[in-house]
């Protein structure tokens, strides 16, 4: 097929990308041209801000696509854009994020709303914008607003849970991996009992391949395991996948380092289940095992560029039991 993808050159963008280009298809990748790896596919770019695609309307209508990925829509504006810069095409494919249910601002909130496994007709976040007045460039963030401008024109949007996988710049095993790599044997950690559903970068790729396959898809699709570790059994699985014997030490919640407060207490649940994608698409995720292990050795492999060292509120911590 003839397929532009808008951000194809990142982690979950590249994923699908590479994915795409192993079946054979047609690509033109649009980015703003800051990141452009010298291993990606074989494929064209055309680089421009989101914002500028409507001056590039006749190249893209030249391309003629039969269908477009959008990776990064991040606000409503942003997938304003993209339709008025590509009225013509008829499939679209839109990353999401499960943080657009109840469940997910809930915990936000430090309340808990929802019962778990979350699925396509869980409720949603009343409240819209997250992030704002907290992250500094998501003031307008939200994957609501970005569902509300595509599902009405037929899209397939996928909604995404923490996702991993080699070359994940957002770094989800790095609260134990830095631990690792300075050969620290004792990690402190909570209770360990948070459910948080994970995908595997990959499988996310596969499903966007499949989906293209499927003309009649629409609508909301959750991609994740079907599986959701607790941190506890996750956090163990990563050490065993580095070969670490680190032990984590029960520490009081208080006593938590920064990165680690997410091994503590947590309010809501938010795992989930992808039935629609495999009812639908025929979809069904890699064993997470053996992904999580693939993982584990890139990103040792790959360590921070400026990791940080600082393990004295570990060291506290640990002194606290």
């Amino acid at each position: 097929m003839k397929v532009i993808v808008l951000g194809g050159t990142r982690f979950i963008g590249r994923a699908i990308v590479e994915e795409l280009a192993a079946a054979g298809d047609d690509l033109l990748i649009i980015h703003r041209g800051l990141l452009e790896p010298g291993d990606l596919p074989r494929v064209p770019h055309l680089h421009c801000d989101r914002a500028e695609l409507a001056s590039h309307r006749a190249e893209l209508a030249a391309f003629r696509a039969e269908a477009v990925v959008d990776c990064r829509a991040l606000t409503q504006a942003d997938a304003e854009v993209a339709l008025q810069a590509m009225p013509d095409v008829k499939r679209w494919i839109v990353i999401s994020s499960m943080d657009v249910y109840r469940a997910f601002g809930a915990l936000l909130q430090d309340r808990e709303t929802d019962p778990v496994p979350i699925d396509e007709d869980s409720p949603l976040r009343s409240e819209r914008y997250p992030y704002r007045g907290k992250v500094a460039d998501r003031e307008d963030y939200d994957k609501l607003d970005v569902e509300d401008i595509y599902l009405p024109r037929g899209a397939l949007v996928f909604r995404l849970p923490m996702v991993y996988g080699e070359r994940d710049y957002q770094l989800r095993e790095e609260f134990i991996l830095r631990r690792i790599r300075a050969g620290r044997t004792q990690i402190p950690f909570g209770a360990g009992t948070w459910l948080a559903c994970r995908g595997y970068v990959r499988d996310v790729g596969r499903a966007v391949s499949l989906a293209l396959r499927t003309p009649a898809a629409a609508g909301v699709m959750n991609i994740c395991e079907d599986h959701t570790f607790s941190m506890r059994m996750w956090s163990q699985m990563i050490i065993e996948a580095a070969g670490s014997t680190a032990e984590l030490i029960r520490v009081p919640d208080e006593a938590l380092p920064e990165d680690l407060k997410p091994t503590g207490t947590m309010s809501q649940h938010v795992a989930a289940i992808s039935r629609r994608a495999r009812a639908e698409l025929g979809w069904t995720p890699s064993d997470p095992f053996e992904s999580l292990r693939t993982t584990v050795r890139w990103h040792l492999d790959h360590p921070p560029e400026e990791p940080d060292l600082d393990f004295s509120p570990d060291d506290r911590a640990l002194e606290s039991v």
